[in-house]
């Protein structure tokens, strides 16, 4: 069985990296019904562009359009407009709802079923596979077991890495309720991962030992991943469409390896640890082995990322020959032997080591705020920016 991996991308800069990390196919969304309202998302007038970029790339990564929100009797129009627009511009959309399936079918599109719509058994998948669904993104509350009946019937598709809603995905009203955006729209701002305090109708509060009773860790498969290839999975896909570049790297390069081969427990280990670099709430295997705990909740307040970056200048001139850039310098400090990111508008993210400095062509240690150094650098362009890695 060949294994696809699922990267997502939220704007051109992560459709580049996930490219460059080895994505078999990528998701996306548009600026309107998609359960990311939230993310920079992409205009229907990118996807011509898009398609071009995943062709013209040694993968050829298909690419996946998720229109998986609830649909309203006033957007039906507008809809079946949208869906015009993208035929022959994506590979599959990615739906729930009637309204979005019927129209996919109407205007032969091929469309798979999103996780909004909880498939958690073998009949409700042989009802989508009548109605014409490729693929079905199952539910996450399945363990493995489960999983591998549903296989035998449809293609299926499964979350890896990322993070977990503590109710059912995108059922949750808690954002409805407190700030009117609702999870159903895309729109939900995860008040559930805040600190809350828990008060009875007489003003008694009650203390918790983790007062973030309701934030889940995140999914972390790295370690069983051969068993959930046992299980008859054909497309493994990582969350994070609002997450950063850096996010999309290194965990797409990491579950590459862990598709392409059976990994060591050293590899298994030294994947784990890179992959604790980038925004992380802890880990968790989530429903696949056994049933979630409390440990299987998380404390964290800004997340459990060992690393973060610091933006420090920008790109001012590239020179080709030399290979090398002159970066202006717009805060901090950088120094020979800093870990750098450098991020492109049109490119994938680059992490690299600064093996030299030049000031006005002398040799320097380091340079500061307010100067222009010299930097040898990969192909980049005027404008692309400058982070220096530091650990957290």
């Amino acid at each position: 069985m060949k294994h696809e991996l699922l990267a997502p991308v939220g704007d051109f800069r992560k459709l580049y990296t996930a490219i460059e990390a080895g994505a078999d196919a990528v998701y996306l969304g548009l600026q309107e019904f998609n359960m990311r309202d939230t993310a920079k998302n992409f205009k229907t007038g990118d996807l011509e562009k898009i398609k071009k970029i995943c062709e013209n790339s040694p993968r050829k990564p298909k690419v996946y359009l998720t229109l998986n929100t609830i649909i309203y009797d006033s957007e039906l129009k507008k809809l079946e407009n949208l869906i015009k627009k993208i035929k022959g511009q994506v590979d599959s959309v990615i739906c729930w709802d009637m309204s979005v399936i019927n129209l996919c079918r109407k205007y032969k599109i091929p469309f798979h079923i999103s996780t909004q719509a909880s498939v958690s058994n073998v009949e409700a998948a042989k009802f989508y596979k009548q109605l014409g669904a490729e693929r079905i993104v199952l539910a996450r509350e399945l363990n493995l077991n489960q999983i591998k009946k549903i296989s035998e019937v449809i293609e299926t598709e499964c979350f890896i890495h990322g993070a977990m809603c503590v109710s059912v995905s995108g059922r949750c009203f808690t954002s409805h309720f407190v700030h009117g955006l609702s999870a159903n729209r895309g729109q939900c701002i995860h008040p559930c991962r805040r600190s809350w305090t828990i008060k009875d109708d007489s003003g008694n509060e009650l203390q918790l030992q983790n007062n973030k009773v309701m934030s889940a860790k995140d999914l972390c498969t790295l370690p069983f991943m051969d068993k959930i290839k046992k299980a008859g999975v054909t497309s493994f896909k990582i969350e994070g469409r609002s997450r950063s570049l850096e996010y999309v790297k290194i965990v797409t390069e990491e579950y590459r390896k862990a598709i392409d081969k059976k990994l060591s427990k050293e590899e298994i280990n030294k994947g784990l640890k890179r992959l604790k670099k980038v925004y992380n709430r802890g880990f968790s295997s989530g429903f696949y082995i056994k049933m979630p705990t409390p440990d299987d909740f998380s404390d964290s307040e800004n997340g459990e990322q060992t690393e973060r970056k610091e933006f420090v200048g920008r790109v001012d001139k590239y020179w080709q020959k030399a290979g090398a850039a002159t970066v202006k310098m717009f805060s901090g400090r950088i120094k020979v032997g800093d870990e750098i990111y450098l991020i492109s508008e049109n490119r994938a993210i680059k992490r690299l080591t600064v093996e030299s400095l030049e000031i006005e062509k002398k040799s320097v240690k380091s340079a500061a705020k307010g100067e222009k150094v010299g930097i040898k650098l990969p192909r980049c362009s005027k404008g692309d920016e400058i982070y220096i890695i530091r650990e957290k």
